[in-house]
């Protein structure tokens, strides 16, 4: 769908919504789900609203131990080793999950990472898009025979307020010519993990398969582990002694509430029929304007299908390469 139909439709939910609210009375006994990302932070969340809603979820993790004493007492759960900055190690993921011939109905690409230092990726690819969108599309790519065999599927992109940053950098996105910026680099992943959505959801629609882009809120978790307090005390996160601000405590939502958006995108019978959609606080963004808030809304880089199609051609030459 094009950046016209980014219009909220009053879901019921609000920001401060949890999962489990948003999971009440939906049973996914007999659905198989997939969270990257799923033994921390907002990851966790919404694997363990998924299992309490009946679903068989895998995680797979860069770290299997960690994501195992993360998941223990979890049931439900299956733990598979992946490295998302590894083309090679996502594939043999997806072809192990192949074998299975299992369908699968519900994939949440949520691992990510977050203003790192400059690092190169795969065949030199700069890591924040590497990671977050480069690696997500090989393993969304690598499940699409899974996912067409759910005869109703979802794929949850996510993306971030962080996008307001830039458009992609068409002209340097490796950042190969330009001096590497932490902050533009992240907008430009979420960006692209916006446009992936729109992307796939009109390539896969008629197979049954959906994908939504997601906002999950300002959340404190592991993402920020490339942050030295002194830059998070800069952006008003933290005051100097290390506190939180009341102001951020307000705005900032808890792990459970992190994870409802992207758990209600991918489960909601109120989207039936939608896809290729940014979504906030357990509703479709509405399109941002000049009265935007910087946190809120989606601007119309990030739902232009031409841009969509574009990354899609070059993201799919980048991945041949490797």
């Amino acid at each position: 769908m094009a950046a016209e139909d980014q219009k909220p439709i009053a879901s019921g939910f609000h920001a401060k919504s949890t999962a489990a609210e948003v999971l009440e009375g939906i049973d996914l006994a007999g659905k198989n789900a997939v969270v990257t990302g799923g033994y921390s932070g907002i990851g966790l969340e919404m694997v363990r609203a998924l299992v309490n809603a009946g679903a068989a979820v895998t995680v797979p993790a860069r770290r299997p131990e960690a994501a195992t004493e993360a998941l223990a007492g979890t049931s439900g759960v299956t733990v598979a080793a992946i490295d998302l900055a590894d083309i090679a190690s996502v594939r043999a993921f997806a072809a192990d999950y192949e074998a299975t011939g299992k369908p699968l109905h519900i994939l949440i690409n949520n691992a990510g990472i977050m203003a790192c230092p400059e690092t190169r990726v795969g065949p030199g690819w700069e890591a924040q898009f590497g990671v977050n969108h480069l690696g997500h599309m090989a393993l969304t790519k690598g499940l699409l025979p899974a996912l067409r065999r759910a005869n109703g599927a979802r794929v949850i992109a996510l993306s971030s307020t962080a996008h307001i940053f830039t458009d992609v950098l068409w002209d340097d996105i490796h950042f190969e010519r330009t001096e590497y910026d932490k902050w533009k680099a992240y907008g430009q992943s979420k960006t692209a993990d916006a446009l992936f959505a729109n992307a796939l959801d009109r390539r896969e629609a008629a197979n049954g398969i959906r994908a939504f882009s997601v906002h999950p809120g300002g959340i404190f978790t592991d993402l920020q582990r490339f942050l030295p307090d002194e830059e998070m005390v800069a952006l008003g996160w933290k005051n100097a002694d290390g506190t939180v601000p009341e102001r951020v405590k307000a705005m900032f939502k808890t792990p459970e509430q992190g994870a409802s958006t992207a758990v209600w995108a991918a489960t909601s019978p109120k989207l039936d029929g939608m896809g290729g959609l940014y979504c906030e606080d357990c509703d479709i963004a509405q399109l941002g304007t000049e009265d935007s808030q910087r946190w809120e809304h989606v601007r119309a880089w990030a739902c232009d299908e031409a841009n969509a199609d574009m990354l899609w051609a070059l993201s799919e030459e980048m991945l041949a390469t490797v």
